[in-house]
């Protein structure tokens, strides 16, 4: 399991996230304290306080990591 910390602070990076990690077949989830969203939810993604930094959880080959990191460089904090 690869742990990130991502920042997701406009309507528009929401979407643009949302369409990335859906490219992937492996499973997303967003944590913010005590709350973990499929990532894969816009409308979960939107439910989350979003003025803080979400911890993105993913498992995945390390081939196919490399390539999410790459999709995700610009939410990544």
């Amino acid at each position: 399991m690869k742990t990130v910390t991502v920042r997701l602070d406009s309507i528009e990076k929401i979407k643009i996230f949302n369409r990335t990690v859906c490219k992937f077949d492996c499973d997303f989830d967003l944590e913010q304290g005590r709350y973990y969203i499929d990532a894969k939810s816009m409308l979960g993604i939107m439910s989350l306080d979003l003025s803080s930094q979400l911890e993105l959880h993913f498992s995945s080959t390390e081939e196919e990591e490399a390539e999410i990191l790459e999709a995700i460089k610009e939410f990544l904090v």
